[in-house]
C-alpha cells in the first residue's frame, strides 16, 4: 500500500464524478479517464480493517477471482491517503451491466436464471463465500460472461462450501425484495435445478428471506 500525497489525490481527483458519497465524504469516484477510486473509512478505532485495510482486501479478492478467471474490476493501485483518513483502491471498473439493471428493465437474456445458478455453484464450489452477493453486485460483461465488482467483502477458503455456507450465502442474496421476486419468478424450479445440475447439491430457498 503506497502512500497518496494530498496533491496527488486532488489531481486524480480532478474532474472526476461522484457515484457514492455519505456524511463523512466522497465514496466512490468515476475518473476522467473512466477508472474509478473507491475510498474505505475505517468506523471504529479498534477494527481488523487496522491490520487489514478493506481497500488491500478489494486487492486481493481481485487477484483470488483473476486466478479462477473469474471477471472482475482490474487492480491499478492501493493507497493509503493518511490527510483524509481513508484507504483507496483505484481500477479499471469491470465493464457490462449488474444483473439488477438488466432485469429490472426487462432486457435480461432468457437463459439468465441458469447463467447465474451455475456462476454462483462454480463461486460456491471453488471456495468462495461472498457475502455481499445479490444482483448489484453481479456484472453480465459484452462477452456474455458473469463477473463480480464491490468485492471487498469476501472470503477465499481451500474448499467448497458447506451446505451451511451456501445457505447463508444465498441468505444474504435475497435481502433485495425485486431480487427475490425475479428468482422466485416460476417458483424458484429453473435457478434451483441450474443450480443443483452446476454443483451437485440440493438448494431450498424459500424459508432463507
Amino acid at each position: 500500500m503506497q502512500s497518496l500525497a494530498p496533491e496527488h489525490y486532488q489531481q486524480m481527483r480532478a474532474g472526476a464524478q461522484v457515484l457514492e458519497a455519505d456524511s463523512f465524504g466522497d465514496k466512490v469516484l468515476r475518473l476522467k479517464d473512466g477508472n474509478f477510486l473507491k475510498l474505505f473509512r475505517r468506523k471504529r478505532l479498534l477494527s481488523s480493517a487496522l491490520l487489514w485495510p478493506y481497500a488491500q482486501r478489494f486487492a486481493n479478492n481481485a487477484n483470488d477471482l483473476q486466478q479462477l478467471n473469474i471477471p472482475c474490476p482490474q487492480i491499478i493501485g492501493v493507497y493509503r491517503a493518511a490527510h483524509l483518513q481513508r484507504d483507496v483502491v483505484h481500477y479499471h471498473p469491470l465493464p457490462g451491466e449488474t444483473l439488477r439493471q438488466l432485469h429490472t428493465t426487462q432486457r435480461a437474456p432468457t437463459d439468465l436464471l441458469e447463467q447465474l445458478a451455475g456462476f454462483i455453484a462454480h463461486l460456491h464450489d471453488k471456495g468462495i463465500y461472498f457475502r455481499s452477493l445479490h444482483l448489484g453486485n453481479v456484472v453480465l460483461t459484452p462477452s456474455g460472461e458473469l463477473g463480480l465488482i464491490d468485492i471487498a467483502d469476501m472470503k477465499r477458503q481451500n474448499r467448497p462450501l458447506t451446505r451451511t455456507q451456501r445457505l447463508r450465502n444465498f441468505r444474504h442474496m435475497l435481502r433485495d425484495k425485486s431480487d427475490r421476486a425475479w428468482l422466485y419468478s416460476d417458483g424458484n424450479k429453473r435457478f434451483a435445478n441450474a443450480y443443483r445440475k452446476a454443483s451437485g447439491q440440493p438448494l431450498q430457498l424459500e424459508g432463507l428471506e
